[in-house]
């Protein structure tokens, strides 16, 4: 008789029925604490402490970014929101350019080198002020902050490809879909922290850094930076990729060129442009119709903190600690993903974004009834559960709709309205605070707010009212996909002899 098996932590608890979906949503959420410690160091250790540490100094130095070169620079709204926004698209952008440097140089490499760029520029925005440079338009402050910008954009540009390269290297096939996972939960929980630690470093340094303290602030994100470059270079594995990996990546590609190889660049060319998913008019439509509620998410750092700075000063408790009231959505948002994607896993994906668009972009119409520390909080709450509801499903369905073997190229079509997003809304976010919402004057902010909801509006109505003719065609690319992949095994049986001969050849 064997003996009976000790009670493992990842058994139900005797409270609650085994297949609950109370318990369900419970484990959804701390399992990836759970699984956290279980991983090897050159992932736990090598990857996710540096991606902590990098999502809580970009997305605090995000925070106040406006308000820095808004008043530090002395720029005015108008320019603060456009450099914002020239951040922010060129580390998109600088993606699609630098995104296989890992592929080129390997995983640690890259890392490496990616991290000692974004510490340089880190370290060059920091140094700026504190040398004394002259603010203003195109004086030394200015040409030093976008000198620094340049690098930072060149360092993401091949940092957040080359960590999910790492997270594909250094996890199992089984640890894999939580590792992902961990990497936006430890981005918003450093989003969050930073809005905590801010104010008080702010506060801190005020006086020895003229005029807020938040030069002081920069210069610890320069610091904690390098310590996430000493976590790197400490615990990534010197070891680029498991040989077997190699052979079957080999092999895979031999197999690749030879069935192409009877094709004319020209043919290959005609065909790739046909089948991109940019010139199928019901996904472009889909993924271009999410622009305007997106635009919240630029709003977090393009126009939040300076609207909770300015708006709730009346509120010195909410003004004076304005991170940490901006940065309450990646928290919500964290807390929130696992057991919403629980509860909403078996309804239809198109509903569930109609349903997640809608819920985001109404609490925007809260605000235009004036400042207030209630409505702040509800609309913070309610938009994260909007968000926290559709935005996984979407790219969810990118790649399900995705033909074999383009999953990638679907979901880099898929981030380019993100790409649009971060451009469009800069270009007007500050002409409405320099207007709605000044540093000094009158404000209007209910106004502001009103319009905003206005642009939201158009993206759970645009889903709506393309329903029949997205879904339909969507939903019969799926079918297609299936049937497709379905018969490519029927017909292809003996592809698995074939790599493997490869595998052997080399």
């Amino acid at each position: 008789m064997q003996p009976a098996p000790s009670q493992s932590s990842d058994e139900p608890s005797p409270d609650l029925p085994p297949h609950s979906p109370l318990r369900a949503a419970i484990d959804e959420l701390i399992q990836p604490f759970r699984d956290l410690f279980r991983v090897n160091t050159g992932l736990s250790l090598g990857t996710f402490v540096p991606y902590f540490v990098d999502g809580l100094s970009y997305l605090g130095m995000l925070t106040l970014l406006g308000t820095y070169l808004a008043q530090n620079v002395a720029l005015g709204d108008v320019w603060a929101g456009l450099l914002t926004g020239f951040l922010t698209g060129g580390i998109t952008f600088s993606m699609f350019l630098l995104g296989s440097t890992s592929d080129r140089w390997g995983v640690r490499r890259s890392l490496i080198w990616a991290m000692i760029v974004l510490l340089i520029g880190r370290t060059l925005m920091a140094v700026a002020e504190t040398a004394g440079l002259s603010p203003g338009l195109w004086n030394g402050l200015l040409q030093v902050n976008l000198v620094a910008m340049v690098i930072i954009i060149i360092g993401y540009g091949a940092f957040q490809p080359a960590t999910y390269a790492a997270v594909k290297e250094l996890s199992s096939a089984k640890a894999a879909p939580m590792s992902y996972a961990m990497l936006y939960a430890l981005q918003n929980l450093g989003a969050f922290v930073s809005g905590l630690l801010s104010p008080r470093i702010r506060a801190a340094t005020k006086v020895a850094l003229p005029p807020n303290g938040i030069t002081g602030v920069f210069w610890f994100y320069a610091v904690i930076t390098l310590i996430g470059l000493f976590f790197m270079i400490r615990y990534l594995p010197r070891k680029a990729r498991p040989v077997e990996t190699e052979l079957i990546a080999r092999a895979l590609s031999d197999a690749k060129q030879a069935i192409v190889a009877h094709e004319s660049r020209k043919t290959r060319l005609v065909r790739w442009i046909k089948e991109h998913p940019l010139f199928d008019a019901k996904f472009s439509f889909f993924i271009f119709v999410l622009i305007p509620v997106q635009t919240l998410f630029a709003h977090q750092w393009l126009t939040m903190p300076q609207y909770i700075e300015r708006a709730f000063r009346p509120w010195p408790w909410v003004s004076e600690n304005f991170e940490t009231f901006s940065n309450l959505n990646p928290l919500l948002v964290f807390l929130l993903t696992p057991l919403l994607a629980a509860a909403t896993a078996k309804r239809n994906v198109y509903s569930t974004m109609i349903v997640g668009t809608a819920v985001m972009g109404m609490p925007t119409l809260l605000l235009a009834f004036g400042p207030s520390p209630s409505a702040l909080v509800a609309f913070m709450l309610i938009c994260s559960v909007g968000e926290s509801l559709w935005q996984p499903r979407f790219l969810q369905y990118a790649a399900e709709i995705a033909p074999p073997g383009k999953t990638g190229l679907y979901m880099g079509v898929a981030q380019l309205p993100w790409f649009l997003t971060k451009l469009l809304t800069s270009l007007y976010s500050g002409w409405f605070l320099s207007h709605y919402c000044p540093m000094e004057g009158s404000l209007r902010t209910g106004t502001m707010w009103f319009y905003y909801w206005l642009i939201v509006l158009v993206s759970p109505i645009g889903l709506i009212w393309g329903r029949s003719w997205v879904e339909r065609s969507l939903s019969s690319k799926v079918i297609a996909s299936s049937e497709s992949e379905a018969e490519r095994v029927i017909d292809f049986s003996d592809a698995d002899d074939r790599v493997s001969d490869s595998a052997n050849e080399h």
